[in-house]
Formats: structure tokens, C-alpha cells, sequence
């Protein structure tokens, strides 16, 4: 395919490329998002996302994957453009656009013995992407984002979740549409709160669960401790009374792969 070499500052690839890492509004308007860095490309391409348009620099690195699909757009750019559409340093001189994929809750494939993490309205697309390479490394189902905060988009959860974004299924959705579908589908609904728990590992986690994780200041609202079948928590045994929601994401991950693998 015929390569397109962009120098010029004010082309117009360039600015919607900036546009695309700084405004969400952008995102949902083009249907696009951004990947940055060749691992992440890679891990994209592996989890069946569309690619637009790749731009590469090969005076900074940038090699563009054998196994770009046919009907990709390609664009060289200068050094200099490169850096001014990177997001982030260390990213190999290789980027793309990619499409938006949409999945609703009811698109998830689902075994008997689910294990989905729900997150409500935390506002950090760092923990967020830290939340779905945890997930990845747990062998979750899905991650289900309540009433979120930020949009899944976000650069900074892609590049936090290293390449989990594009391995686990992720959906945004409503508090009451999720409590109607784990409901539905008996999944059992463990939430994460200090009041009236008891200790995780106390907890069975072996058939259909979902985890319900809230934010670090206000935990959970009242309509996901109303709808919950147990509580749980984290025994803090220091001065501080909690942890970064990533962390005890995967805490209680881990704790459901070790009950299931016992």
C-alpha cells in the first residue's frame, strides 16, 4: 500500500492525533481511539480491534507489525512529528488509530463459573487499567464499569492496563442495568466495604461471583450494598484504613484463582 509521508506540523492527521489523545468528545465523535508502543499494537491486533491508520517513525525505532491486516492506512512521520503526537515517551516511534468496539452487557460469553469485577464510578483511568491487567492475569470474564467517570478510551488506561484493555472484555454500563444482569444470571454479588463484612478469604468465591469494587473516598453507594449477597473485606492491620482499589482488585482476584484452583 502506498505510504504517505507526513512533516508538517499542521497536517491535519497530526491534529485530529492530538485531538484523539486529549478529548474524550473527539473520541466518541470519530469512533477512534489511540494505541502507542509496539507491545500494545501487538496485543490490539491479537484482540481482534480494527485498525484505521498506523503512523510510524523509523528514525526513532518505528517498525510496522508483519501482521497488519490488509486496508490499513500507512503514514511515516518526521521526528518531529512523532513527538508531537506521542502521549507518552517509550513507544518504539509506532502508533495507530483503532476503532471503537462496543459491547453491551448481554454480548458477554459467560462459562457456568464466571468471575467478573465490577468497578463503580472510580474516576482514575490509571486504576482502572491497572484493575484490567490484574483481571488479565486472573483470568477474569469481564470488567464491568459502572457509571464511569472516565471513558475506556482513555489513554492512560490503555497504557496502564498493558494490553489487558484488549484481552479482557470490558463494558460500561449503569449501576441498576449491571445489578439486573448479574442477577439474571446468578452470579453472586460480593462487594468490598469495611461496614458489616466479613474477611475475604472467609468468603466462597468458587461459582459465579462478581466483585464490586467502589471508589477510595465514598466506597460504594447504598444501591450495590442493598443489592449484595455478602461483604467483604481486607484486614488492614496498619494505621491506614485502605488500599488503592487496584490493589485490592487484585487482591480479591487472586483469592478467588487460588479458591478455584484448591
Amino acid at each position: 500500500m502506498t505510504e504517505q509521508f507526513i512533516s508538517s506540523l499542521q497536517n491535519p492527521k497530526v491534529k485530529q492525533l492530538v485531538a484523539l489523545q486529549q478529548k474524550s468528545a473527539e473520541r466518541r465523535k470519530s469512533g477512534l481511539f489511540v494505541v502507542e508502543g509496539r507491545r500494545e499494537l501487538e496485543h490490539c491486533i491479537e484482540g481482534g480491534f480494527l485498525i484505521d491508520s498506523i503512523f510510524h517513525c523509523p528514525e526513532i525505532g518505528g517498525i510496522v507489525p508483519t501482521q497488519l491486516p490488509d486496508g490499513v492506512k500507512r503514514y511515516e512521520v518526521s521526528p518531529e512529528v512523532y513527538e508531537k503526537i506521542a502521549y507518552r515517551g517509550g513507544t518504539e516511534g509506532i502508533m495507530a488509530t483503532v476503532k471503537m468496539r462496543q459491547i453491551e452487557l448481554d454480548d458477554l460469553q459467560l462459562g457456568d463459573s464466571p468471575l467478573i469485577v465490577v468497578v463503580e464510578s472510580v474516576e482514575k483511568p490509571g486504576n482502572l487499567g491497572a484493575i484490567l491487567r490484574s483481571a488479565d492475569a486472573a483470568a477474569v470474564d469481564a470488567v464491568i464499569v459502572c457509571d464511569p467517570l472516565t471513558d475506556l478510551y482513555n489513554p492512560n488506561l490503555i497504557r496502564s492496563s498493558v494490553g489487558g484493555f484488549f484481552s479482557v472484555p470490558s463494558v460500561a454500563t449503569t449501576s441498576t442495568k449491571c445489578i439486573d444482569f448479574l442477577k439474571r444470571h446468578n452470579i453472586r454479588i460480593l462487594t468490598a466495604q469495611l461496614q458489616d463484612s466479613r474477611l475475604y478469604y472467609d468468603t466462597d468465591m468458587r461459582h459465579a461471583t462478581a466483585i464490586i469494587m467502589g471508589t477510595e473516598a465514598t466506597g460504594l453507594t447504598d444501591q450495590w450494598r442493598q443489592a449484595a449477597d455478602a461483604h467483604i473485606r481486607i484486614p488492614m492491620l496498619g494505621r491506614i484504613d485502605s488500599l488503592n482499589v487496584s490493589v485490592s482488585a487484585a487482591i480479591l482476584m487472586f483469592e478467588a484463582v487460588r479458591q478455584r484452583k484448591s
